[in-house]
């Protein structure tokens, strides 16, 4: 595995911890077979990463007590095996978001509140190859030409990266990581993000074959509660999701996950959401679950939704459900579609079941902030009638929102739908004095 190629006679003799890493490094990566290397059990390479580095340690003078050399092996190990000095906050479970503005400036996102982290890259170059260590992982690239790219790491974290010219700053890199542990809907209970009946009545919308669109804004849990409605499919139904960068986590074994791909170094290959949208529907799905509207896909998926792919589940940015609409509007005219205003809204009122608002509140917290129906048309506005809404209320002496969940007395449309298909319901899921405070 080792290349005996070293020099073991001369010492690096720097004073400076990073200079010393970083030459150690050097030497590592010279005396490693990087073709033995790759095909190694983990497990193993870490246990002979910390051996080799321990025979170049016993040949420099700096002076490193049990910690520091400690230290020094595991961050060595994360440059080699992982991604450097970001390694730590992949694998810290309690960081949501890893938010890189430059080498010497990176941020965590932790319960809904940035923080600056205390680690670092040693200059823009260090920085650039940890970029080019994740993207190349999954075959992507980014480089002058192309200085933007969206990728994941392989546990399925959703990466962004920019690079100078287009970041003047320096490289900047956005982590939003994916959960080890799938959260079930009574997870989110617990969690004071929805209340009990809310959480029966998504797991009757989904079994019901209801069209969903889940909306909000950035980061405020729109793709977990995909992920968590996606666990209420059954498990006889074939699914397929399309996404920019796969991180769905669905738990049943008939699924077939589709990803875009990026153009090549000509600007040719490009395969794009809605050409996905187009080959999913010759595939024979039960389901389409798309990770993001967002282009001119979201005509598709409305045609999806309204020739009989009922139960299909998306998201898409929008700060409230009326708001939702009208970006559903502005979106399918990216798709060219000539038709008029009520035309176009009329066939979004047929597609369409239900809406789900979610929200990031000021101190962090998520909550399923509104569940909307829509029951049609009146001229040429869509009607919507809430059935379930949050309500802030203030803030306690920690800064905590406090709030009450509440439903608004009305008995939805689709509950008729629910009996035909012997779908029960508690007596009291839409009882108004039924009021959850938090």
């Amino acid at each position: 595995m080792f290349s005996p190629n070293w020099d073991d006679s001369a010492a690096i003799g720097l004073a400076n911890y990073g200079d010393l890493k970083h030459e150690l490094h050097r030497k590592v990566i010279e005396a490693l077979d990087l073709s033995v290397v790759s095909k190694l059990d983990p497990d193993l390479l870490k246990k002979e990463l910390s051996t080799l580095v321990e025979h170049l340690l016993e040949q420099e003078s700096a002076p490193l007590n049990i910690r520091e050399r400690e230290q020094l092996i595991s961050e060595i190990q994360n440059e080699v095996m992982g991604l450097g000095p970001l390694e730590p906050l992949v694998q810290d479970p309690t960081i949501n978001d890893i938010l890189v503005n430059r080498c010497d400036q990176i941020y965590v996102e932790r319960a809904g509140k940035l923080e600056l982290a205390d680690v670092r890259f040693r200059d823009e170059a260090h920085l650039r190859k940890v970029i080019e260590k994740i993207v190349s992982a999954i075959g992507r690239r980014i480089d002058e030409s192309s200085p933007m790219c969206d990728c994941r790491l392989l546990d399925g974290s959703r990466v962004n990266a920019i690079i100078p010219p287009l970041a003047l700053d320096g490289s900047s890199i956005s982590i939003r990581k994916f959960s080890k542990d799938k959260l079930q809907i009574q997870d989110l209970v617990n969690k004071r993000s929805l209340t009990p009946e809310i959480a029966e009545l998504l797991q009757g919308i989904v079994e019901a074959r209801l069209n969903v669109i889940i909306a909000g804004g950035t980061g405020c849990g729109k793709t977990t509660i995909l992920n968590i409605l996606s666990g209420f499919i059954p498990d006889d139904e074939r699914i397929i999701t399309i996404e920019d960068a796969a991180e769905l986590q669905l738990r049943q074994d008939h699924v077939v996950r589709l990803e875009t791909r990026p153009p090549n170094v000509e600007g040719k290959g490009e395969v794009n959401q809605r050409d996905l949208v187009k080959n999913c529907l010759r595939m024979r799905p039960d389901r389409i679950v798309m990770g993001e509207c967002r282009g001119p896909e979201t005509l598709d998926m409305l045609q999806a939704m309204n020739t009989g792919h009922d139960g299909s589940l998306t998201t898409i940015h929008a700060n409230t459900p009326r708001d939702a609409l009208t970006r559903i509007e502005t979106l399918v005219a990216l798709a060219g579609l000539n038709i008029s205003t009520k035309g176009l809204r009329h066939y979004i009122s047929s597609a369409v079941d239900v809406i789900l608002q979610m929200t990031r509140l000021s101190d962090g917290s998520r909550k399923l902030t509104s569940l909307q129906e829509i029951t049609g048309m009146e001229g040429e506005i869509i009607t919507l009638q809430e059935i379930f809404t949050f309500e802030q209320t203030g803030l306690s002496d920690d800064r905590k929102v406090r709030g009450k969940f509440t439903s608004t007395g009305v008995r939805p449309k689709f509950t008729e739908k629910f009996r035909a298909l012997g779908i029960e319901l508690s007596q009291d899921v839409f009882d108004p004095l039924k009021v959850y405070e938090v």
